[in-house]
Protein backbone atom coordinates (compact mmCIF):
# COMPACT_ATOMS: atom_id res chain seq x y z
CA UNK A 1 0.00 0.00 0.00
CA UNK A 2 1.38 3.43 -1.04
CA UNK A 3 -0.75 5.54 1.29
CA UNK A 4 1.21 8.55 2.59
CA UNK A 5 0.93 11.22 5.26
CA UNK A 6 0.13 13.98 2.78
CA UNK A 7 -2.93 12.04 1.61
CA UNK A 8 -4.03 11.46 5.20
CA UNK A 9 -3.57 15.14 6.05
CA UNK A 10 -5.73 16.08 3.06
CA UNK A 11 -8.39 13.56 4.08
CA UNK A 12 -8.49 14.89 7.67
CA UNK A 13 -8.70 18.52 6.54
CA UNK A 14 -11.63 17.78 4.23
CA UNK A 15 -13.35 15.91 7.05
CA UNK A 16 -12.77 18.88 9.36
CA UNK A 17 -14.05 21.54 6.95
CA UNK A 18 -16.67 19.50 5.05
CA UNK A 19 -15.51 21.26 1.91
CA UNK A 20 -12.86 20.51 -0.76
CA UNK A 21 -12.32 24.19 -1.66
CA UNK A 22 -11.75 25.30 1.94
CA UNK A 23 -9.48 22.35 2.64
CA UNK A 24 -7.42 23.13 -0.47
CA UNK A 25 -7.00 26.75 0.66
CA UNK A 26 -5.90 25.69 4.16
CA UNK A 27 -3.42 23.17 2.75
CA UNK A 28 -2.18 25.62 0.08
CA UNK A 29 -3.05 23.16 -2.67
CA UNK A 30 -4.87 23.56 -5.95
CA UNK A 31 -8.25 21.87 -5.70
CA UNK A 32 -7.54 19.43 -8.59
CA UNK A 33 -4.39 18.28 -6.77
CA UNK A 34 -6.37 17.74 -3.59
CA UNK A 35 -9.04 15.80 -5.45
CA UNK A 36 -6.38 13.57 -7.05
CA UNK A 37 -4.87 12.83 -3.64
CA UNK A 38 -8.21 11.71 -2.26
CA UNK A 39 -9.01 9.69 -5.38
CA UNK A 40 -5.64 7.91 -5.11
CA UNK A 41 -6.19 7.25 -1.40
CA UNK A 42 -9.64 5.80 -2.05
CA UNK A 43 -8.21 3.49 -4.71
CA UNK A 44 -5.45 2.35 -2.34
CA UNK A 45 -8.01 1.57 0.36
CA UNK A 46 -10.59 0.14 -1.99
CA UNK A 47 -13.39 2.27 -0.48
CA UNK A 48 -14.97 5.65 -1.03
CA UNK A 49 -14.31 7.98 1.89
CA UNK A 50 -16.76 10.79 1.13
CA UNK A 51 -20.32 11.11 -0.04
CA UNK A 52 -20.36 13.82 -2.72
CA UNK A 53 -23.83 15.15 -3.51
CA UNK A 54 -24.73 18.61 -4.82
CA UNK A 55 -21.66 20.20 -3.28
CA UNK A 56 -22.30 18.60 0.12
CA UNK A 57 -19.47 16.50 1.53
CA UNK A 58 -19.92 13.93 4.28
CA UNK A 59 -18.00 10.88 5.46
CA UNK A 60 -18.93 7.39 4.39
CA UNK A 61 -18.76 4.51 6.86
CA UNK A 62 -15.22 3.84 5.64
CA UNK A 63 -14.32 7.49 6.14
CA UNK A 64 -15.72 7.43 9.68
CA UNK A 65 -13.56 4.40 10.44
CA UNK A 66 -10.41 5.92 8.95
CA UNK A 67 -10.68 9.38 10.56
CA UNK A 68 -9.52 8.60 14.14
CA UNK A 69 -6.73 6.38 12.83
CA UNK A 70 -5.60 9.05 10.38
CA UNK A 71 -5.53 11.68 13.12
CA UNK A 72 -3.51 9.36 15.35
CA UNK A 73 -1.01 8.62 12.57
CA UNK A 74 -0.55 12.32 11.84
CA UNK A 75 -0.07 13.04 15.55
CA UNK A 76 2.53 10.27 15.75
CA UNK A 77 4.35 11.70 12.75
CA UNK A 78 4.33 15.13 14.38
CA UNK A 79 5.75 13.58 17.57
CA UNK A 80 8.65 12.13 15.55
CA UNK A 81 9.32 15.53 14.04
CA UNK A 82 9.22 17.14 17.48
CA UNK A 83 11.74 14.59 18.81
CA UNK A 84 14.10 15.35 15.94
CA UNK A 85 13.69 19.08 16.55
CA UNK A 86 14.60 18.51 20.19
CA UNK A 87 17.94 17.09 19.13
CA UNK A 88 18.67 20.40 17.45
CA UNK A 89 17.64 22.41 20.51
CA UNK A 90 16.30 25.93 19.87
CA UNK A 91 18.33 26.40 16.69
CA UNK A 92 15.37 24.95 14.83
CA UNK A 93 11.96 23.49 15.55
CA UNK A 94 8.29 24.22 15.10
CA UNK A 95 5.57 25.57 17.37
CA UNK A 96 1.86 25.37 16.72
CA UNK A 97 0.28 28.17 18.73
CA UNK A 98 -3.46 28.78 18.85
CA UNK A 99 -5.06 32.06 19.94
CA UNK A 100 -8.35 33.91 19.74
CA UNK A 101 -8.60 36.78 17.23
CA UNK A 102 -8.64 39.47 19.94
CA UNK A 103 -5.39 38.12 21.41
CA UNK A 104 -3.73 37.85 18.00
CA UNK A 105 -3.78 41.64 17.63
CA UNK A 106 -2.39 42.26 21.11
CA UNK A 107 -0.62 39.80 23.43
CA UNK A 108 0.21 37.23 20.74
CA UNK A 109 1.63 39.79 18.31
CA UNK A 110 3.96 41.11 21.00
CA UNK A 111 4.99 37.61 22.16
CA UNK A 112 5.69 36.29 18.66
CA UNK A 113 7.80 39.34 17.84
CA UNK A 114 9.92 38.79 20.95
CA UNK A 115 10.20 35.04 20.41
CA UNK A 116 11.25 35.33 16.77
CA UNK A 117 13.94 37.85 17.71
CA UNK A 118 15.38 35.40 20.26
CA UNK A 119 14.88 32.19 18.26
CA UNK A 120 14.80 33.02 14.52
CA UNK A 121 15.33 29.39 13.50
CA UNK A 122 12.09 28.14 15.07
CA UNK A 123 9.13 27.94 12.71
CA UNK A 124 5.87 29.38 14.07
CA UNK A 125 2.41 28.26 12.98
CA UNK A 126 -0.42 30.44 14.29
CA UNK A 127 -3.99 29.12 14.35
CA UNK A 128 -6.62 31.81 14.92
CA UNK A 129 -9.96 30.46 16.16
CA UNK A 130 -12.49 30.80 18.97
CA UNK A 131 -11.69 29.44 22.42
CA UNK A 132 -13.80 26.31 22.17
CA UNK A 133 -12.37 25.39 18.76
CA UNK A 134 -8.84 25.90 20.07
CA UNK A 135 -9.52 23.59 23.01
CA UNK A 136 -10.73 20.90 20.62
CA UNK A 137 -7.67 21.33 18.39
CA UNK A 138 -5.33 21.14 21.38
CA UNK A 139 -7.03 17.98 22.66
CA UNK A 140 -6.72 16.42 19.19
CA UNK A 141 -2.96 17.03 19.14
CA UNK A 142 -3.16 19.73 16.46
CA UNK A 143 -1.64 22.46 18.67
CA UNK A 144 1.22 22.67 21.15
CA UNK A 145 -0.35 25.41 23.25
CA UNK A 146 -3.27 27.83 23.04
CA UNK A 147 -4.26 31.19 24.50
CA UNK A 148 -7.97 31.28 25.20
CA UNK A 149 -10.31 33.91 26.61
CA UNK A 150 -13.09 31.77 28.00
CA UNK A 151 -12.78 30.32 31.49
CA UNK A 152 -12.81 26.57 30.84
CA UNK A 153 -11.86 24.02 33.48
CA UNK A 154 -10.59 20.61 32.34
CA UNK A 155 -13.49 18.18 32.54
CA UNK A 156 -14.30 14.58 31.78
CA UNK A 157 -14.49 15.55 28.10
CA UNK A 158 -10.97 17.03 28.10
CA UNK A 159 -8.94 15.29 30.81
CA UNK A 160 -5.59 15.76 29.07
CA UNK A 161 -5.52 19.56 29.22
CA UNK A 162 -3.87 21.90 31.70
CA UNK A 163 -5.10 25.47 32.14
CA UNK A 164 -3.04 28.33 33.55
CA UNK A 165 -4.72 31.68 34.11
CA UNK A 166 -2.38 34.45 32.95
CA UNK A 167 -4.19 37.79 32.86
CA UNK A 168 -7.40 39.44 33.96
CA UNK A 169 -8.33 42.11 31.43
CA UNK A 170 -11.05 44.77 31.52
CA UNK A 171 -13.24 45.51 28.55
CA UNK A 172 -13.27 49.18 27.54
CA UNK A 173 -15.35 51.34 25.22
CA UNK A 174 -13.48 52.82 22.26
CA UNK A 175 -14.19 55.65 19.85
CA UNK A 176 -12.17 57.39 17.18
CA UNK A 177 -9.33 59.56 18.50
CA UNK A 178 -10.43 62.95 19.88
CA UNK A 179 -14.07 61.89 20.03
CA UNK A 180 -14.38 62.40 23.78
CA UNK A 181 -16.44 65.41 24.88
CA UNK A 182 -14.27 68.53 24.69
CA UNK A 183 -11.80 66.95 22.29
CA UNK A 184 -10.87 68.30 18.88
CA UNK A 185 -12.98 67.30 15.93
CA UNK A 186 -10.79 64.96 13.90
CA UNK A 187 -7.43 64.18 12.44
CA UNK A 188 -6.26 65.58 9.11
CA UNK A 189 -8.25 64.43 6.12
CA UNK A 190 -11.12 62.97 8.16
CA UNK A 191 -14.66 64.29 8.03
CA UNK A 192 -16.64 62.65 10.81
CA UNK A 193 -18.85 65.43 12.12
CA UNK A 194 -21.48 62.85 13.04
CA UNK A 195 -19.07 60.50 14.83
CA UNK A 196 -20.10 59.50 18.37
CA UNK A 197 -18.66 61.20 21.44
CA UNK A 198 -17.55 59.40 24.58
CA UNK A 199 -18.90 61.31 27.59
CA UNK A 200 -15.62 61.19 29.52
CA UNK A 201 -13.06 58.86 31.08
CA UNK A 202 -15.80 56.52 32.28
CA UNK A 203 -19.04 55.39 30.71
CA UNK A 204 -21.95 53.26 31.89
CA UNK A 205 -23.48 50.42 29.91
CA UNK A 206 -26.70 52.44 29.61
CA UNK A 207 -24.75 55.32 28.06
CA UNK A 208 -23.05 52.92 25.67
CA UNK A 209 -26.43 51.49 24.62
CA UNK A 210 -27.48 54.96 23.47
CA UNK A 211 -24.43 55.39 21.22
CA UNK A 212 -24.11 53.94 17.70
CA UNK A 213 -22.20 50.67 18.01
CA UNK A 214 -20.04 48.40 15.91
CA UNK A 215 -20.54 44.78 16.99
CA UNK A 216 -18.66 41.55 16.37
CA UNK A 217 -20.35 38.60 14.70
CA UNK A 218 -22.55 36.18 16.61
CA UNK A 219 -20.55 33.29 18.05
CA UNK A 220 -17.57 35.56 18.77
CA UNK A 221 -16.68 35.16 22.46
CA UNK A 222 -16.64 38.92 22.99
CA UNK A 223 -20.00 39.40 21.25
CA UNK A 224 -21.64 36.79 23.47
CA UNK A 225 -20.26 38.40 26.63
CA UNK A 226 -21.42 41.92 25.74
CA UNK A 227 -24.82 40.72 24.49
CA UNK A 228 -25.34 38.91 27.80
CA UNK A 229 -24.50 42.11 29.69
CA UNK A 230 -26.98 44.19 27.67
CA UNK A 231 -29.68 41.53 28.12
CA UNK A 232 -29.07 41.34 31.89
CA UNK A 233 -29.43 45.12 32.15
CA UNK A 234 -32.57 45.17 30.00
CA UNK A 235 -30.82 47.29 27.38
CA UNK A 236 -30.82 47.12 23.58
CA UNK A 237 -27.68 48.39 21.81
CA UNK A 238 -27.97 50.89 18.97
CA UNK A 239 -26.35 48.81 16.22
CA UNK A 240 -24.81 50.54 13.22
CA UNK A 241 -23.00 47.52 11.81
CA UNK A 242 -22.47 43.97 13.08
CA UNK A 243 -20.79 40.80 11.93
CA UNK A 244 -17.21 42.12 11.79
CA UNK A 245 -13.91 40.62 12.94
CA UNK A 246 -11.54 42.51 15.24
CA UNK A 247 -9.48 44.30 12.57
CA UNK A 248 -12.62 45.57 10.82
CA UNK A 249 -14.24 46.66 14.10
CA UNK A 250 -11.19 48.74 15.01
CA UNK A 251 -11.06 50.31 11.56
CA UNK A 252 -14.77 51.18 11.59
CA UNK A 253 -14.40 52.81 14.99
CA UNK A 254 -11.31 54.74 13.86
CA UNK A 255 -13.36 56.13 10.99
CA UNK A 256 -16.08 57.33 13.36
CA UNK A 257 -18.79 54.85 12.42
CA UNK A 258 -19.56 54.03 16.03
CA UNK A 259 -18.15 52.92 19.37
CA UNK A 260 -17.25 49.35 20.35
CA UNK A 261 -16.61 47.34 23.49
CA UNK A 262 -13.20 45.66 23.20
CA UNK A 263 -10.44 44.19 25.40
CA UNK A 264 -8.10 46.86 26.71
CA UNK A 265 -4.98 45.25 25.21
CA UNK A 266 -6.03 46.08 21.65
CA UNK A 267 -5.30 49.75 22.44
CA UNK A 268 -1.53 49.15 22.27
CA UNK A 269 -0.10 51.22 19.38
CA UNK A 270 -3.57 52.48 18.34
CA UNK A 271 -3.18 56.30 18.35
CA UNK A 272 -6.37 56.74 16.32
CA UNK A 273 -8.47 55.31 19.15
CA UNK A 274 -9.52 56.76 22.47
CA UNK A 275 -11.13 54.82 25.29
CA UNK A 276 -13.33 55.08 28.36
CA UNK A 277 -13.55 52.72 31.31
CA UNK A 278 -16.81 50.78 31.35
CA UNK A 279 -18.71 50.98 34.64
CA UNK A 280 -22.11 49.88 35.93
CA UNK A 281 -21.35 47.12 35.27
CA UNK A 282 -17.65 46.67 34.62
CA UNK A 283 -16.82 43.75 32.33
CA UNK A 284 -13.63 41.71 32.26
CA UNK A 285 -12.26 38.46 30.91
CA UNK A 286 -9.55 36.00 31.91
CA UNK A 287 -6.80 35.05 29.47
CA UNK A 288 -5.59 31.47 30.04
CA UNK A 289 -2.77 29.42 28.58
CA UNK A 290 -3.82 25.86 27.73
CA UNK A 291 -1.40 22.97 27.15
CA UNK A 292 -1.58 19.19 26.98
CA UNK A 293 -1.11 17.54 30.37
CA UNK A 294 -0.17 14.18 28.85
CA UNK A 295 2.50 15.38 26.39
CA UNK A 296 5.97 16.55 27.35
CA UNK A 297 6.46 20.01 25.79
CA UNK A 298 9.37 20.56 23.45
CA UNK A 299 12.08 23.02 24.37
CA UNK A 300 10.68 25.37 21.75
CA UNK A 301 7.14 25.16 23.18
CA UNK A 302 8.47 25.74 26.70
CA UNK A 303 10.42 28.75 25.48
CA UNK A 304 7.28 30.14 23.84
CA UNK A 305 5.35 29.67 27.09
CA UNK A 306 8.05 31.60 28.96
CA UNK A 307 7.91 34.38 26.34
CA UNK A 308 4.12 34.63 26.59
CA UNK A 309 4.28 34.94 30.37
CA UNK A 310 7.02 37.59 30.28
CA UNK A 311 5.12 39.52 27.59
CA UNK A 312 1.96 39.39 29.71
CA UNK A 313 3.94 40.74 32.66
CA UNK A 314 5.34 43.58 30.55
CA UNK A 315 1.86 44.59 29.35
CA UNK A 316 0.79 45.23 32.95
CA UNK A 317 3.58 47.73 33.59
CA UNK A 318 2.80 51.42 33.98
CA UNK A 319 4.53 52.66 30.82
CA UNK A 320 2.21 50.67 28.53
CA UNK A 321 -0.84 52.64 29.70
CA UNK A 322 -2.65 49.38 30.43
CA UNK A 323 -1.86 48.96 34.13
CA UNK A 324 -5.34 50.16 35.13
CA UNK A 325 -7.03 47.59 32.91
CA UNK A 326 -4.79 44.50 32.76
CA UNK A 327 -3.66 42.50 35.81
CA UNK A 328 -1.53 39.41 36.26
CA UNK A 329 -3.34 36.46 37.77
CA UNK A 330 -1.23 35.25 40.70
Amino acid sequence: MNMNLEQLASFVEIANTGHFTRAAATLHLAQPSLSRQISTLEKELGSELFHRAHGHISLTAAGDTLLPTARRMLADAEAVRRDMDELAGLRKGRIRLGATPTLCVSLVAEAISSFHHEHPGVELELVEKGSRELIEALGAGELDLALITRTLTPSAQMPRLRMREVLSEDLVVIAGADRRSGGSTSWSGDSRSGAPLLPGDTVTLAEVAALPQVLFHHGYDLREATSAAFDAAGLAPNIVVEGAEMDAVLRFVERGLGVAIVPAMVLVDRPRLTSAQLLEPSLSRTVSLATRADVRPTRAASAMETTILSTARALTEEDTGLAAYVRLVR
